[in-house]
């Protein structure tokens, strides 16, 4: 566990202050859950995505089409 990683205690703080109390049996799971989603996004920072346009460039039926493989 690094030192950014949520405790189950903090889960339950936060999860209170967004207007969802926690039973106690729920802290530790929501804590993992959460710290998951947090490696999983900070990998996807992580990515250099260079030039890509953003999705609201993308328009569907324009692309041409190449059987090449």
């Amino acid at each position: 566990m690094s030192a950014d990683d949520l405790t189950p205690p903090e889960a339950a703080r936060w999860a209170g202050r967004a207007g969802l109390p926690l039973p106690a049996d729920r802290h530790a799971p929501v804590a993992a859950t959460a710290n998951h989603i947090h490696s999983v996004v900070a990998v996807l920072r992580d990515l250099d995505f260079g030039d890509t346009p953003p999705a609201a460039a993308y328009r569907a039926g324009e692309e041409e089409h190449d059987a090449a493989v």
